[in-house]
């Protein structure tokens, strides 16, 4: 885990680390390496912001609406990604270990050098994903078979 930092502003509004922002509208927000590990982010609407490096680890973004979002280098390890609508979304080189994308929408998305390491995709939607060097290992493919 990175270190500490004190919470952000966001559109006049100090974010801090665990924060419940359930159904937030968070459009096209900048929140570039913004601590929300363990952030409750359940439907939020996140379509094109960008969280380019941010630190979302235990984070429940489950529902949400991350469409065209910019998660470069993102850190997603743990997180709740269940229904989540990703389709388009930019997740050049980011940490989904571990993360759960059960039935999640990642059509179109950017999944290149992700690391997927006993990531759960079950369900998800992957057509036109690109993931060229992304690392997949132990991790449960949409049909349900585990990726060697």
């Amino acid at each position: 885990m990175r270190g500490y930092r004190q919470g952000m502003e966001v559109n006049g509004c100090k974010i801090e680390p665990g924060a419940n922002l359930k159904n937030a509208n968070l459009k096209k927000a900048n929140l570039t390496e913004a601590e929300l590990w363990n952030a409750d982010l359940t439907d939020a609407d996140l379509t094109g912001a960008n969280l380019r490096g941010a630190n979302l680890q235990d984070a429940n973004l489950r529902g949400a609406n991350l469409r065209g979002a910019d998660l470069t280098g993102a850190d997603l390890w743990r997180a709740n990604l269940t229904d989540a609508n990703l389709r388009g979304a930019n997740l050049w080189n980011a940490n989904l270990r571990w993360a759960s994308l059960w039935g999640a929408n990642l059509r179109d998305a950017n999944l290149r050098g992700a690391s997927l390491v006993r990531a759960i995709l079950t369900d998800a939607d992957m057509r036109g994903a690109n993931l060229q060097d992304a690392n997949l290992m132990d991790a449960t493919m949409p049909n349900g078979t585990i990726h060697d």
